[in-house]
């Protein structure tokens, strides 16, 4: 099965969907540009 890397960026532009909130980890640990990995949650537009 083919992956790609996906940006946060792009899972944000999804379609329907809204940005609600991006940590680092599971922990609540703030999101920033060092971050490697992320925990979004998004709200039905």
């Amino acid at each position: 099965m083919p992956f790609r890397y996906v940006w946060a960026a792009e899972l944000d532009r999804m379609a329907g969907m809204t940005l609600h909130e991006r940590f680092d980890n599971w922990d609540r640990t703030p999101f920033t540009s060092d971050s490697r990995q992320h925990v979004s949650v998004w709200r039905k537009l």
